[in-house]
C-alpha cells in the first residue's frame, strides 16, 4: 500500500510541476518544469534520506562511538526481523527522534542529542522500537518522499512568486495567486501521506516490539513537553519534514499548519491501556 501511495504522490507531484510551468512559461515552461519534476522524482526515491540526514546535520556512529546506542538499535531490529539500519545523531537540543530509508535495507534511525540527554535508557529504547516500527511498516519510504515533495512544492512557489512579479501579464499575475495556494497544498500533501493512523500504529507496533508499552508512554510524557519548550531551528526552516519525528519538533505559525502528530496525552493513553491489558506495572524490570 506504501509503494502504491508513493507512486500517487510522484505522480501528483509531476502532474502539480507541468501545470505550473505551463502557467508561467507556457509549453517552454511545461516542458523544463517535466525535465525538473523527472530529477526531483529520481532524486526524491534515491536520495531523500540522505538529504534529510545532511539537513539536520546527522553523523553516522558506529558501536565504537556509541556503543550503547548502537547496541540497542541493532538488538532491536535483530527481534523485529530487520537488517540493522545505520545510526545517526543530530546535534540538536531538542529531544526527538526520526528514521528514514527507502526501505528496510537501507534504513537509518537518527536521534538527537538532546533526546539522549533527556531519557533514560528504557525510555530511550522505547523511542528506538517506534522508529524501528516505521521502518518495519515501510512507513519511512512515504515520510521520506513526501517531506522532499513537499519541499519542492514549496520551492516551485516562490519561482512562481518571483516569475509573476516581473511578468504583469496575466499568466504571470495568475503565477502569483498560485503561490497563495501551494503552502497549504504542501501541508495538505503530508497530511494525505502521514495521517495520525500511522503514529498509533507505530506506537503500537513500537511497543509490542519493546515489550514494555510504559518505556515508550514515559518517553513520550518527557520529550513532548521539552520539545514544545526547545526549538528546532532545522525543522522550523523545513516544516515539511515535521511529520517524520516521533514528536512535533515546529514553533510558531507553521505549527499547526503542518501538525501530523495525534495529541501526546492521547497516545500515552493508549499506551497504558495496551500495558493494563498485558498486566504490566510501571516497574515491569529493566531492559535486557
Amino acid at each position: 500500500m506504501n509503494i502504491v501511495r508513493t507512486g500517487m504522490l510522484m505522480a501528483l507531484m509531476t502532474g502539480l510541476f507541468l501545470f505550473v510551468g505551463a502557467l508561467v512559461g507556457g509549453e517552454a515552461g511545461m516542458a523544463l518544469a517535466f525535465v525538473f519534476a523527472a530529477g526531483m522524482n529520481f532524486l526524491a526515491y534515491w536520495k531523500s534520506d540522505s538529504a534529510l540526514l545532511h539537513m539536520y546535520g546527522a553523523r553516522e556512529v558506529t558501536e565504537m562511538s556509541e556503543p550503547g546506542l548502537v547496541h540497542t538499535v541493532h538488538q532491536l531490529a535483530t527481534k523485529a526481523g530487520l537488517p540493522p539500519p545505520k545510526v545517526f545523531i543530530s546535534e540538536n537540543p531538542q529531544p526527538n527522534a526520526f528514521a528514514t530509508g527507502r526501505n528496510p535495507e537501507h534504513a537509518a534511525v537518527c536521534v538527537t542529542t538532546g533526546l539522549l540527554a533527556s531519557v533514560n535508557e528504557e525510555q530511550l529504547a522505547g523511542v528506538l522500537a517506534h522508529e524501528l516500527s516505521h521502518v518495519k511498516n515501510r512507513d519511512t519510504l512515504t515520510m521520506t518522499i513526501t517531506a522532499t515533495i513537499a519541499g519542492a512544492i514549496s520551492m516551485l512557489a516562490n519561482f512562481a512568486f518571483y516569475a509573476g512579479g516581473r511578468n504583469r501579464n496575466p499568466p504571470g499575475l495568475v503565477g502569483m495567486l498560485v503561490v497563495v495556494l501551494f503552502a497549504p497544498l504542501a501541508a495538505v500533501l503530508v497530511q494525505m501521506a502521514v495521517s495520525r493512523t500511522r503514529e498509533f500504529e507505530a506506537d503500537r507496533a513500537g511497543a509490542e516490539l519493546s515489550g514494555r508499552p510504559l518505556w515508550l508512554a514515559s518517553a513520550l510524557q518527557r520529550i513532548a513537553p521539552a520539545a514544545d519548550a526547545i526549538e528546532n531551528e532545522a525543522a522550523d526552516a523545513h516544516p515539511a519534514t515535521a511529520h517524520m519525528f516521533i514528536v512535533n519538533p515546529l514553533h510558531g505559525a507553521f505549527s499547526g499548519l503542518f501538525a501530523s502528530h495525534p495529541s501526546t496525552e492521547e497516545r500515552v493513553a493508549r499506551l497504558k491501556a495496551m500495558a493494563a491489558q498485558m498486566g504490566q506495572a510501571p516497574d515491569s524490570g529493566p531492559w535486557p
